[in-house]
């Protein structure tokens, strides 16, 4: 499985197949077991984590989270007037610039969600992760997330994690499809959905398990 710039790569598969761990072995969070793993050094990488799994409590601003992520976690007083030029331009192109000053506890599911993308893209990233983006997000706040998607996809190459076969069919150029930590198949997104090759991703796609 290659990742190239530009492109978005959907990962899908059942519950339990190693999607989100095949995220933290791109990550480095997680040491690679058997095979390997080539990435170039010095690679910037960018994580949309999943939104229900972040403490919302955490007493900062929506430009003061982003400042954070920006300094890769190390909160400081200390922001010079062209990072906070960067910040909110990175605010502005995600619809958020309007909320700056808010408490991130405020936010509705689908400023949270942004706000996690705007955190990925102020580290300048040249690939992004994103581990079930919209898996918390009623439709249309899904609908406005994966818009948000097509205008990053060729800016960035992005993987998608994402148990929602439609959405990997609607924003992903290729697809992985995932089962019991092997990758099963990779190919064109229509491909996969149309006339895979395999029999597990066929019964897969058609429902006969998941």
């Amino acid at each position: 499985l290659d990742v190239t710039d530009g492109e978005l790569i959907g990962i899908v598969g059942p519950s339990g197949s190693g999607k989100s761990t095949l995220l933290k072995v791109l990550l480095g969070t997680v040491p690679v077991r058997a095979g390997r793993v080539d990435r170039r050094p010095g690679l910037a990488v960018g994580l949309v984590p999943q939104v229900e799994h972040i403490d919302w409590s955490f007493p900062v601003t929506v430009a003061e989270c982003v400042g954070m992520a920006r300094a890769r976690g190390l909160r400081t007083p200390w922001i010079t007037k062209a990072e906070r030029a960067e910040i909110h331009a990175v605010l502005d192109r995600l619809g958020l610039n309007g909320l700056a000053n808010r408490h991130i506890r405020d936010l509705s599911g689908g400023q949270q969600q942004r706000l996690c993308i705007a955190r990925a893209i102020a580290v300048d990233p040249e690939v992004i992760l994103m581990d079930e983006p919209c898996s918390a997000l009623d439709p249309i706040a899904t609908a406005k997330i994966e818009e948000l998607i097509h205008e990053l996809k060729g800016r960035y190459a992005i993987v998608i994690v994402t148990h929602n076969m439609q959405q990997a069919a609607r924003v992903s150029q290729r697809t992985a499809f995932f089962h019991l930590g092997t990758l099963v198949e990779y190919g064109a997104t229509s491909d996969i959905f149309t006339n895979p090759r395999q029999e597990r991703t066929k019964d897969y796609i058609t429902g006969r398990y998941g």
